[in-house]
């Protein structure tokens, strides 16, 4: 059965070294690809492993590129790290910011407290902060962001003999060049691979244009998306009369990229060798990092179990995918440049069609369980209980209650702690979630 990806069956796949052997040929332990996610707080961490993830990538306070993400202080990652390790999963840290001469200092004390809370690697892309680490902190794993423009097989070889265990690809390689990089490149060095999320207008991510609009550089964290606004132009001779950019009649976002999505590809993925799969999004909840995670894990396990099987739940897949926050999607690069369709002219704003509720808390005997509250919702209101499993319960909202015990018509108040009955009653962790726009 053909995968789409020219001159390749999924039972053709080659290894590192270009013999023909298993559907999946990469480093990683347990005979499968490591599923990557992102975490922005320690209650994303801790769905994310319950959800799927084999590891997860969080930031610090400071020299990670997602300064806007809540992210974690020194405390909440020794304690993520160790929910992490008890359940056998791991935990990377970013520091992948492209350093000025003053954070060089700063760099080092920062991996010299994160070497006494052992997380797994650090991620990093300059060349001065990956030396730093090696002084400070040698026990831990070294891997190469994408930020670093690792787009070739001798860059590869290049930080695996400065002491790298893994690189993240450039966004901008096809899986012809993924899969060549894999035979060219030392069997113990890993690669990471970006497969689903939003995608950079600008070459590994490296822009310019948000420090020059706002002063906010993006490069160092503080991106605020420039590609996704509207633009005009203005003639020379006239100044103030703007004129709306038409590529074409459907509007003005010129450099709006669709999100990445290859759900519908895993065993071209899986083709390549690639050890880490790695989803976008720092900045998300923990709906979206569960139903993406989720979604990808019984997948990739389905497509390693047979790719009939895998077929036969492609509705399913996408449905859940689906129920997200997302712009409409793409393939990126993976199977060449991509066109004009890869971009959204007429409009920045997500789709969602779900809404985060909240995650069950500790049952009681009735039934009734304790909530945080995320969004609005109502007594007599269809919810939907989101299991780790895969299943989705159906269920109607039969009771809402402050602590004190008085009922309520609803739950308008964000984080407003509560007792919920269902006419389902979810297991402790389960996600609750409802079809709609939040209130």
């Amino acid at each position: 059965m053909t995968t789409g990806y020219p001159g390749k069956d999924v039972g053709d796949a080659f290894d590192a070294h270009g013999r023909r052997g298993k559907l999946w040929n990469g480093t990683g332990a347990g005979g499968r690809p490591e599923l990557l996610a992102p975490a922005g707080s320690l209650e994303v961490l801790k769905t994310a492993i319950r959800y799927g993830a084999d590891a997860v990538y969080v930031g610090g306070e400071a020299f990670g590129l997602r300064a806007k993400a809540k992210n974690f202080s020194m405390e909440e990652m020794a304690e993520g790290i160790r929910f992490a390790h008890e359940r056998g999963r791991r935990v990377y840290v970013t520091a992948n910011i492209l350093a000025r001469n003053g954070d060089l200092p700063g760099m080092r004390r920062y991996f010299e407290e994160l070497r006494e809370i052992r997380p797994d690697a650090l991620i990093v892309s300059d060349p001065g902060i990956f030396q730093i680490a090696r002084e400070t902190a040698p026990e831990l794993e070294l891997h190469i962001s994408t930020q670093a423009n690792n787009t070739n097989y001798g860059t590869y070889r290049f930080w695996h003999d400065l002491g790298a265990k893994r690189v993240v690809s450039a966004r901008e390689l096809s899986l012809a060049e993924l899969t060549e990089i894999r035979r060219e490149i030392p069997a113990e060095m890993e690669m990471e691979t970006f497969i689903h999320g939003a995608m950079c207008i600008s070459y590994s991510g490296r822009c310019l244009l948000s420090n020059f609009f706002t002063g906010r550089d993006a490069n160092r964290g503080a991106c605020t998306h420039p590609c996704r606004w509207n633009y005009a132009v203005m003639e020379e001779s006239r100044p103030g009369e703007y004129l709306p950019v038409y590529e074409n009649e459907r509007g003005t976002f010129l450099f709006n990229s669709k999100d990445l999505c290859m759900i519908g590809h895993i065993p071209e993925l899986l083709g390549t060798g690639i050890d880490s799969f790695k989803i976008e999004g720092r900045m998300k909840t923990a709906l979206y990092v569960a139903a993406v995670v989720r979604t990808y894990r019984r997948a990739i396990d389905d497509c390693l179990t047979s790719e009939e099987l895998y077929r036969s739940r492609m509705e399913w897949y996408r449905e859940e995918i689906g129920k997200c926050t997302t712009r409409p999607f793409t393939t990126g690069f993976f199977f060449g440049e991509p066109g004009a369709d890869a971009q959204i002219y007429d409009s920045s704003t997500y789709r969602q069609e779900y809404v985060y509720l909240g995650t069950a808390g500790d049952v009681e005997k009735d039934g009734r369980f304790f909530l945080e509250q995320k969004n609005k919702f109502s007594v007599g209101e269809t919810v939907e209980i989101m299991k780790p499993s895969g299943e989705n319960v159906t269920a109607l909202v039969e009771g809402i209650f402050d602590l004190g015990g008085r009922a309520q018509e609803s739950a308008p108040h964000a984080r407003q702690e509560l007792l919920v009955g269902l006419s389902r009653t979810p297991e402790k962790d389960d996600i609750l979630r409802k079809r709609g726009v939040p209130a």
